[in-house]
């Protein structure tokens, strides 16, 4: 028996258009932190829907929403 216990995260749903948004994978140059979530093609507003902390969190990310491939952001 730990006095940490580690949480299972879950990806919140969020609403994916694809005529509307992509995905994207906004990624810093400084600190290498990358965010994975949709980008309206009209305005640039970016919804952020999870912190990507490695491949798994992406392929789940991926998984979630149907989706082949991942355009990243800089």
């Amino acid at each position: 028996m730990g006095i940490f216990i580690k949480k299972k995260t879950s990806i919140p749903l969020v609403e994916y258009n694809p005529e509307k948004e992509r995905p994207v994978l906004k990624c810093s140059i400084c600190n290498g932190e990358q965010i994975a979530g949709f980008k309206d093609k009209q305005t640039g507003h970016f919804t952020e829907v999870i912190l990507i902390r490695n491949g798994q969190d992406l392929d789940e990310f991926m998984e979630m929403y149907d989706l082949s491939s991942v355009t990243k952001e800089y």
